[in-house]
C-alpha cells in the first residue's frame, strides 16, 4: 500500500459525523405521563409518533398502556426517537 492511499483514507474518515438526540428531561416527561398520558403527549414529547396517535385514539390503549408507561417513560427520555 502506498503512503498516498493512507493519507487519503484518513480525511475521509475524520468527517464522519454521528448524531446522537439529546435526551428528554425526565421530570417533564413524567409530569406529561401523569396528566395527559392518555392522550399519549408523553410519546409525542420523546418522538414516538405512531404509537402516540395510537394513545391518542385509543385512551392509551384503554388505560392499560398508560399504566405501562410508568415504567416505559424512564426509557422513552434516555433514548428519544
Amino acid at each position: 500500500m502506498h503512503a498516498a492511499a493512507g493519507a487519503a483514507i484518513l480525511p475521509a474518515m475524520a468527517q464522519v459525523v454521528v448524531m446522537v438526540p439529546a435526551r428528554k428531561s425526565l421530570l417533564v416527561g413524567y409530569l406529561l405521563w401523569f396528566f395527559l398520558g392518555l392522550l399519549g403527549v408523553h410519546r409525542f414529547y420523546t418522538g414516538r409518533w405512531v404509537t402516540g396517535i395510537l394513545w391518542l385514539l385509543t385512551g392509551g390503549l384503554l388505560g392499560v398502556g398508560w399504566l405501562l408507561d410508568a415504567i416505559l417513560t424512564f426509557f422513552m427520555c434516555q433514548r428519544p426517537k
